[in-house]
């Protein structure tokens, strides 16, 4: 018979368990935009009907390695979210502002 999850959670030591809580936060935070849509809860038909395009034009998008960013953006905003573009260096993280200054006149 299978164990429930929370029960062997809770015989890991108080080490382990936030080692799993730190592994978990970092494989949310880093998905690729099909595993994103499904934690999203959404299926590529639902997506692709607040796209206003049809499923396969979503699975073609998900295999994509290069895109738009627009395309990108439009995808994210679907999905409830806002994309951000920033650039990692050793020092820290630079969050890249001028896309939403352009998004800010184009809407003016």
């Amino acid at each position: 018979m299978a164990k429930k999850f929370n029960d062997l959670r809770k015989k890991m030591s108080a080490e382990s368990q936030e080692r799993a809580k730190t592994k978990t936060s970092v494989m949310l935070s880093e998905m690729a935009l099909d595993e994103l849509r499904e934690a999203r809860r959404l299926t590529q038909e639902q997506l692709a009907e607040r796209l206003n395009v049809k499923q396969p034009a979503i699975a073609k998008i998900e295999r994509r390695a290069d895109m738009y960013m627009s395309t990108l953006r439009g995808v994210i905003r679907a999905m409830g979210g806002e994309m951000e573009i920033c650039a990692v260096f050793p020092e820290g993280r630079v969050t890249i502002k001028q896309f939403r200054e352009l998004r800010a006149r184009a809407a003016a």
